[in-house]
């Protein structure tokens, strides 16, 4: 029983750093640089399988990746960071996809808490069932 608690708190913290991570994307989306600086890049959170002595052990984080630094070279003569060509450099950050990676997260983040509710409550019954209430 103790290791759906573990699972469901690994769940959590991973989805937590996922959501993180998307946020980060969103919010700097629309930074542009010069063409010969790097785009900001998105962020991806790598989790793989955490082995452990018992079935179930739950997930970890270990790392992350990072988009394509050269994002996207747009034509925007007035822009203040354009070069003598009027091409400025933004990052390949796809608002549509960010918003559906943070609906699975969302999800995700939520059905591990519900996961974690649930052992609560069988652990509390069966704590009631042996003081005989």
């Amino acid at each position: 029983m103790f290791a759906a608690f573990a699972n469901a708190r690994t769940g959590m913290g991973a989805y937590k750093l996922w959501l993180d991570a998307i946020s980060d994307n969103i919010a700097n989306m629309d930074n542009i640089t010069t063409t010969d600086q790097p785009a900001f890049q998105e962020r991806f959170v790598v989790v793989e399988s955490a082995e452990g002595p018992s079935e179930g052990a739950g997930v970890r984080v270990t790392g992350t990746l990072f988009g394509d630094p050269n994002g996207v070279v747009a034509y925007e003569p007035n822009h203040p960071l354009a070069d003598e060509e009027g091409m400025i450099r933004r990052p390949a950050v796809d608002l549509t996809e960010q918003m559906v990676f943070m609906q699975v997260a969302q999800r995700g983040y939520q059905a591990n808490i519900r996961t974690f509710e649930r052992a609560r409550e069988a652990y509390e019954a069966a704590l009631q069932i042996g003081t005989g209430r």
